[in-house]
């Protein structure tokens, strides 16, 4: 049972926290006691669907590159590629993943439903071709993050954002380049034998691909932050002052992953103590501008 679950891997759920986007940035959290709890139970609906959704094309993933994986230093130890799980039981857990997935999205939302089924195909499609074509396959990934941002609008019945888009695919284009600098760090020469793009991509290659990636993002978020619309939805212009914790949190990003420190975003995410405190400052600051002005706090600051 451990080895199932490991195969899901459950430490990448944590990419699914783009689908709670909407929830916090349409200020539904400072809505009526009843109807923000339909919003989060809501959102934690899609969240989960969105897991096992993400765990059926992990585990389809997984079976395509069981061989492969044999030569990652980590990866060998996947069940799958170490041969605790096998393929029939990888297979159907995929199918049940998938199908539940499925059927729960429908069951929340019709039009979540559809975002889903998208979302596994194109996860098929990348396993099966696109992950072997160079900077598309990191645009595929980018996009599947844009499937969760916009599922997480869907399933509270808000508009979808112009700058969530941009802001999601401008900030997973620089987490997905990063993925592939590690990968070159880390397998060095064996990095072609284990992913075929990799062969293509080069240090200096990817490290421009950050260093524009990362510039498009924070420019994406400093004009969704000085935009008239955002000033007059959260009554206030203050997001914008959240930026240095935005540029620390890239900067830092870009810096350990460039290093080889951590062997790919997640492990960074997940391990680096400054990142995380980084990031959470940054979701304080966001939600105390956001709600701010529907609570009547000040906090001070003026042009």
């Amino acid at each position: 049972m451990k080895d199932l679950i490991l195969t899901m891997r459950p430490a990448h759920w944590s990419k699914n926290i783009f689908v709670f986007a909407a929830l916090v940035f349409s200020q539904k959290l400072g809505q009526p006691l009843e109807e923000v709890k339909i919003a989060v139970l809501s959102s934690i609906a899609g969240f989960i669907c969105f897991c096992l959704a993400s765990s059926a094309t992990y585990i389809f993933n997984d079976i395509a590159d069981r061989q492969v994986d044999k030569k990652h230093a980590e990866k060998s130890k996947r069940p799958i590629a170490s041969g605790k799980v096998s393929i029939y039981q990888a297979a159907a857990l995929s199918i049940i993943c998938a199908a539940v997935a499925v059927v729960g999205s429908y069951a929340l939302v019709p039009q979540f439903c559809l975002i889903i089924s998208a979302y596994l195909l194109l996860n098929v499609l990348y396993t099966l071709k696109l992950k072997n074509t160079l900077i598309l396959d990191v645009i595929i990934i980018s996009l599947g993050f844009v499937f969760r941002a916009i599922a997480g609008a869907v399933v509270i019945g808000v508009d979808i954002s112009p700058w969530l888009i941009i802001c999601t695919f401008a900030l997973c284009l620089f987490l997905g380049f990063g993925k592939r600098r590690s990968e070159l760090t880390f397998l060095k020469e064996a990095g072609p034998e284990y992913r075929k793009t990799l062969g293509a991509y080069t240090p200096e290659l990817l490290g421009h691909m950050l260093n524009v990636t990362s510039s498009i993002a924070i420019i994406s978020f400093l004009l969704y932050a000085m935009d008239s619309r955002t000033i007059l939805h959260f009554g206030s212009h203050h997001l914008v002052y959240t930026s240095p914790m935005v540029l620390y949190c890239v900067f830092r990003f870009s810096a350990l992953i460039q290093k080889g420190i951590y062997a790919g975003p997640v492990e960074l995410i997940i391990h680096d103590k400054p990142f995380q405190i980084g990031f959470i400052l940054w979701v304080i600051a966001c939600l105390i501008v956001i709600y701010g002005n529907m609570f009547n706090i000040d906090i001070g600051i003026t042009y």
